[in-house]
């Protein structure tokens, strides 16, 4: 399986899991619903890496100070983006918030450049521009008020969108140093960065909830349909996710998985009810422009 077929399934399950968080978010705060994709994510992850270790049982890897450090800013870093979108979506249509996030493909292109000497040819970085037109066409308006009222608020939902964005970034450029560490299959290293960075994200946002608002564990037990939900899709997504950027630069991984944008399209008319304008489909139509042009850089 090549990293355009995993990214595809990543951004699809990735859009399903942020709908459950959606309608999660209604019902429980941004921390616990936050929590609930590493909870009920683990034992899945564990799984899926006692899986892989069965068919990958003849080679050697070894978990050195390079894999903790970079795996475990990349645990914490995915937390607070987790957290930032979710709190974003309780502010702004579903499309909208998804949108918020998307700059993530743009940034992650300028940081791996600039961390990681891991530089795009310029079609690549056509594609991510042409997406991030995308994004900004979908925001134009919300974005130019909170400038004209005097600057952007820390607390409105264009900052924590973008900032949400930004922790995706080094999360994805972290998390794919740290599967490069192992030295072995992108599978393997993959499965194994990814049981891990849950494993501590779990603690991390349990006691998280628990400072915050221990009452939150109640609510959860009475939901507990919808969590396993946002936990299985959860870690099915950052399978295709971790093993897509493991396999190839994250930037080029990000700017394909802007089409996540059109199935959140889908969800926000079909499930949420949520009518989209006439601007935020032009901006769907420069996204799924990126990614045709990438496909076609790819495969020719």
């Amino acid at each position: 399986m090549n990293w355009i077929t995993l990214t595809l399934f990543a951004a699809l399950m990735q859009s399903v899991r942020t709908a459950g968080q959606k309608e999660l978010a209604t019902r429980v705060s941004a921390v616990a619903s936050t929590h609930v994709r590493y909870l009920f994510g683990l034992p899945f992850a564990l799984l899926y890496l006692y899986i892989v270790l069965q068919i990958y049982a003849d080679e050697q890897w070894h978990l050195g100070t390079r894999f903790y450090s970079y795996a475990s800013a990349a645990a914490v870093a995915q937390i607070l983006a987790t957290a930032c979108l979710v709190s974003v979506l309780a502010k702004r249509n579903f499309a909208v918030g998804t949108a918020f996030a998307k700059t993530e493909a743009l940034i992650t292109a300028v940081l791996a450049a600039l961390l990681f000497a891991e530089y795009l040819s310029w079609i690549a970085w056509l594609t991510v521009l042409i997406g991030i037109v995308g994004v900004l066409m979908l925001n134009k308006n919300l974005v130019l008020s909170d400038v004209f009222r005097g600057g952007l608020s820390l607390h409105s939902a264009t900052t924590i969108g973008i900032a949400s964005g930004v922790f995706f970034s080094f999360t994805s450029l972290f998390l794919r140093q740290a599967s490069l560490s192992l030295n072995v299959s992108p599978i393997l290293a993959a499965s194994i960065t990814l049981a891990f960075m849950v494993s501590i994200q779990t603690i991390i946002s349990g006691v998280w909830v628990w400072v915050e608002d221990k009452q939150q564990f109640k609510t959860l037990a009475n939901t507990i349909g919808l969590c396993t939900f946002v936990g299985v899709t959860s870690v099915l997504g950052s399978i295709g996710w971790f093993t897509a950027m493991t396999m190839q630069f994250p930037a080029l991984v990000k700017a394909l998985g802007q089409i996540e944008f059109i199935f959140a399209l889908v969800l926000t008319g079909s499930v949420f009810k949520e009518r989209n304008t006439r601007r935020e489909l032009l901006g769907m139509f420069f996204i799924v422009a990126s990614v045709v042009i990438l496909m076609l850089s790819r495969l020719f």
